[in-house]
């Protein structure tokens, strides 16, 4: 083979490997406390312990048991088969922040084309024992309404449960909440988080809105790149999650990996070209000679 030949045929070679690096998994993260002292002012007793501690990588505890919108008693792994689930713990009595967690969770979903109960898990939880059934079936044809995307009703769960489930699974979570018997409230930060279809804590998104890139790229990396495009793939490959924020961030390391492996591709291909080209020309010489 020429030498420019086999030059083309290794740097092809490189191309491609450049290509297929798969991004490096980001390592564990320590314990991120929402009202860590060095962080955040002294808060008022009334939400001392109140916060959002992030357990990325932890199992979500997929044997407690808590009731359906029927009031039927179901394991946290009845919603676990396959799919990335999102978690949001709420109650449903909250007279606003739950309310706005939940809009803006569905306001979310409703840029991402992903689909409930096709692609994904949406997996809402109260933490208020005093909540019932009837009272979060009414939520879930709320915002089955609101959301408006036909076929979906089966990806949206709304459960409620008794004190025992519920303080393990905030725990197991992180989401610490406070009651206020004065005023039959609770106090609690807010936020909804990501699961892998094992039950493992992936991402922990802050807040009452959620960016729809966000929570298309969590929802891609929870299901091992499962669902999304290759634009997904390019997406993470040029965007870290950054556990203090809770959001996905360009790395600047990955945008020059990219661009360096979009420059070798495009050289690749057109020595490629050149190389094909010359092939056909000399094989049309060598006919028009017989």
């Amino acid at each position: 083979m020429p030498m420019k030949h086999q030059f083309a045929v290794a740097f092809l070679g490189a191309a491609l490997a450049v290509w297929a690096q798969p991004g490096q998994p980001a390592p564990v993260q320590p314990t991120i406390t929402m009202q860590d002292s060095n962080l955040r002012p002294a808060l008022p007793g009334a939400l001392q312990g109140v916060g959002i501690d992030q357990r990325l990588d932890q199992p979500v505890p997929l044997s407690l048991i808590f009731h359906d919108e029927a009031g039927r008693d179901v394991p946290l792994s009845s919603f676990f088969h396959g799919k990335p689930v999102i978690l949001a713990l709420v109650y449903y009595r909250c007279p606003m922040l739950c309310t706005q967690i939940l809009n803006g969770l569905e306001s979310s979903l409703k840029a991402v084309s992903f689909n409930p109960g096709q692609d994904f898990e949406v997996l809402a939880v109260s933490f208020d024992p005093k909540d019932t059934p009837e009272l979060a079936a009414s939520k879930k044809q709320l915002y089955l309404r609101r959301y408006g995307r036909p076929g979906t009703a089966n990806g949206w769960h709304f459960l409620t449960g008794d004190e025992t489930n519920i303080h393990a699974l905030t725990e197991a979570v992180g989401y610490h909440v406070k009651y206020d018997p004065s005023t039959d409230q609770w106090a609690h930060a807010s936020g909804i988080m990501i699961a892998t279809p094992d039950g493992r804590l992936s991402r922990y998104f802050y807040g009452v809105e959620y960016a729809p890139r966000d929570v298309r790229l969590g929802l891609v990396e929870a299901s091992a790149n499962k669902i999304g495009t290759p634009v997904d793939q390019i997406l993470l490959f040029c965007y870290h999650y950054d556990p203090a924020t809770g959001k996905y961030g360009a790395l600047a390391v990955g945008m020059v990996r990219f661009a360096g492996a979009a420059f070798v591709l495009i050289c690749g291909g057109f020595l490629l070209f050149v190389f094909l080209r010359e092939s056909r020309t000399r094989h049309a010489r060598g006919a028009g000679s017989l």
